[in-house]
């Protein structure tokens, strides 16, 4: 009897114990919803490039679908002078079969051949090397045409996974701070705002102590710490909510420069400053493939629109941005 006590002790102890180690603490729940929205913060910006390769790519492709109306229209013309020039060389001299070979699917070799060109009379060749060049330009057209609708399709598949991922990470974000005790849930939520509030506080505090100068670097800048407190929306650029690089974006914007609204695209932009040499106003890339940007404010700070479920705010600058490794800066 003892014994069969002894064992129900032991398997209630362990049945608490693997309970107590499965049960998340309100710590460990924190540092993994931070992790989940850094990483849609970095699937939105991946998605932020991916949108503005489509709409170049849009772009393009409607330029040459207009050139190829163009261009066939330009063949229907010469088709027509050519078809006028067939009858009327049949009838004469028999030319007719030189004529027919040459709108068959392949009449560049045909009239290729000098000897076949010079029984064409010598009148008639300008218009023969006009439809040759013609037909030639609509092939090509809509060769380039189909390989740009192929990138386009591709592009718009990277564009659905990467918003979809992002996605992802935010619901199971929500879902595992759903599933804690409504205290510690509560809990959580209390200590991040005041985490947050005090970042803000002292985020203002440094806005308010830049004076700068009338550099573009630091007109930008100033622009930035005037967002200090909005919140971050993905693929927001103004005017009360901001993704990274719509930060960035408009606050070289207000200084007259143009950028592109991707961190991956914008660190092409500028020249390349090393860690050592930044000066406020330089922008900051975090991540490999890049993933983040914000702009040096100096003494050691940045300012950025960091993730979701964050603010524009001023934080110390360091080599490892979260698990983000400083990648490289620019001076615009």
């Amino acid at each position: 009897m003892k014994r069969i006590l002894a064992l129900l002790l032991v398997a209630v102890f362990m049945a608490q114990s693997i309970q107590a180690q499965a049960a998340p603490t309100v710590a460990s729940v924190q540092r993994e919803i931070d992790r989940l929205r850094t990483l849609a913060a970095e699937k939105y910006e991946a998605a932020n490039e991916a949108t503005l390769k489509i709409k170049a790519l849009q772009k393009e492709k409607g330029v040459l679908q207009q050139r190829e109306e163009v261009i066939k229209k330009e063949l229907s013309t010469v088709s027509k002078v050519l078809a006028k020039i067939a009858i009327s060389e049949y009838q004469g001299s028999g030319f007719g079969k030189s004529f027919e070979l040459l709108f068959s699917s392949d009449p560049t070799k045909y009239l290729m051949d000098v000897s076949v060109l010079d029984s064409v009379s010598r009148g008639y060749s300008k218009q023969l090397r006009e439809y040759v060049a013609t037909k030639q330009r609509v092939q090509a057209t809509q060769l380039v045409l189909g390989d740009r609708t192929a990138l386009l399709l591709v592009e718009q598949k990277r564009l659905n996974q990467q918003v979809t991922q992002a996605k992802s990470a935010l619901a199971k974000a929500e879902k595992l701070l759903n599933s804690l005790a409504k205290a510690d849930r509560e809990r959580l939520l209390r200590e991040e705002t005041d985490r947050e509030n005090k970042i803000l506080i002292a985020s203002k505090g440094y806005a308010a102590s830049y004076k700068g100068d009338n550099t573009r670097g630091s007109i930008a800048l100033k622009f930035a710490l005037q967002q200090i407190g909005d919140i971050y929306v993905w693929a927001a650029a103004g005017p009360t909510r901001w993704d990274c690089s719509g930060l960035t974006m408009r606050a070289f914007q207000a200084a007259g420069v143009s950028l592109p609204h991707s961190s991956r695209i914008q660190i092409k932009y500028g020249k390349p400053i090393s860690y050592s040499s930044l000066k406020p106003g330089d922008l900051l890339f975090f991540g490999k493939p890049i993933s983040h940007v914000s702009i040096y404010m100096g003494g050691g700070k940045m300012v950025q629109a960091p993730r979701p479920g964050k603010k524009v705010e001023v934080v110390p600058l360091t080599k490892m941005f979260g698990r983000k490794p400083f990648v490289g800066a620019t001076r615009l």
